[in-house]
């Protein structure tokens, strides 16, 4: 489920800096919220210098460039990892790319589990399951112990 998107001007980014971006999103992603790394889904959207405008005019004129992030997290994700995940791709975006820190911006969706589907699957549904594997998975390795 964890998507996060960013936003660049094209043309400002190396294909070096782009893996770097995607592949460091997913390990944050993974990090943060113990989310299977196969689950996690970057994307690089890319806007011409002509239709992103930043500090009052386009980026084609001042050639600024100030990346903007977006990611959804399940409904009932708490406050801290949104918070790191908000530190930590802002982190990332001034790592890789150099740009100031004070250019960057971000946004978190939080998204009902009745509305998003994993394989057609509600994420609500798949959640349940899973959470029950796990219990029985627990149960089973509690018996399994020596006394």
């Amino acid at each position: 489920m964890p998507i996060v998107n960013f936003h660049l001007v094209e043309g400002m980014t190396t294909s070096d800096q782009n893996e770097r971006l995607l592949v460091g999103a997913c390990r944050l992603y993974a990090d943060v919220l113990g989310a299977p790394v196969d689950r996690i889904r970057a994307f690089i959207t890319t806007h011409r210098p002509d239709q992103f405008a930043a500090g009052g005019d386009l980026a084609c004129n001042n050639g600024v460039h100030a990346p903007f992030f977006d990611f959804i997290v399940l409904e009932g994700r708490p406050l801290e990892h949104r918070q790191r995940l908000h530190v930590g791709f802002t982190d990332l975006i001034v790592d890789v790319l150099g740009v100031p820190r004070a250019v960057v911006r971000g946004g978190c969706r939080r998204v009902d589990p009745e509305d998003w589907s994993i394989g057609g699957t509600l994420a609500s549904e798949a959640r349940a399951a899973e959470i029950r594997a796990r219990a029985e998975a627990a149960a089973q390795a509690a018996q399994s112990k020596p006394a």
